[in-house]
């Protein structure tokens, strides 16, 4: 399965991360804002607003500014550790997707159903595009199911299942994105959602559907660095090489 059409009009999305580095909102704001234009620029698809380094209100400041600059890509939040706020910027503004590092998996099967139950609620209010990590990167696994079941179980939760290895920047196991491949059928698209580079990225493109980029594209390839202008072209080139390969 691939993503909406009428969304992410070209096959295999990139998305890249605006994790709002800077002393001060203003300083988030701007910085952010010179990363989305550098990004939409050299090709990326979309652009996740995340609180990696500013704060919830930080995410709000940046959709402001950014939206209405209409860059070409599609805007998307993850808001880490407040589900809810990100569900409610979703009401206000026009934005295509939702980002949740899990929406299967973490909790135990008592509290795994209510957040199930509240999860379908806050999807049924928003337009927006929801993508959910499955055994992702420093998320607990407590649901006590095995991996195929936490998956099934996501892919009924989301649009698209994101997949990682264990750390932020950390290459994401070929055979782990593969299974969720395997799970994922057709019934959802499949996202790298840590560790894609251009190195790899024509072997894993070719199981996925996509890829969420933060870390690569910096300076050192480390998610405190700034972004690196040549790092992104680097990469880009790497994905359409790789799209052209899968066609």
């Amino acid at each position: 399965m691939t993503l909406p059409r009428n969304v992410f009009p070209v096959r295999k999305p990139i998305f890249g991360m605006l994790h709002l580095g800077g002393d001060t909102p203003e300083d988030r704001v701007r910085q952010a804002l010179e990363e989305a234009k550098i990004m939409a620029g050299e090709g990326i698809d979309g652009l996740v607003v995340e609180n990696y380094f500013g704060d919830a209100d930080d995410v709000e400041r940046v959709l402001e500014k950014l939206l209405p600059m209409d860059l070409g890509a599609r805007v998307g939040v993850n808001v880490l550790r407040d589900n809810s706020r990100a569900f409610s910027l979703a009401q206000k503004y026009p934005i295509a997707f939702i980002q949740i590092d899990s929406v299967c998996g973490h909790l135990k099967p008592e509290e795994d159903a209510m957040f199930a139950s509240a999860l379908e609620q806050q999807r049924a209010i928003v337009g927006a595009l929801l993508f959910g990590g499955v055994r992702f990167k420093y998320q607990p696994v407590l649901s006590g199911r095995d991996e195929a079941t936490d998956v099934r179980l996501g892919i009924a939760r989301c649009d698209a299942i994101v997949v990682t290895s264990d750390a932020t920047g950390q290459e994401t196991d070929r055979e782990k994105i593969g299974r969720f491949r395997a799970a994922a059928g057709d019934a959802c698209s499949v996202l790298v959602g840590a560790g894609m580079t251009e190195s790899n990225a024509a072997d894993q493109l070719a199981l996925a559907d996509g890829a969420i980029v933060g870390s690569w594209l910096k300076e050192g390839h480390v998610d405190k660095g700034r972004l690196a202008p040549a790092h992104v072209r680097r990469f880009m080139a790497a994905v359409r090489t790789a799209r052209e390969s899968a066609q």
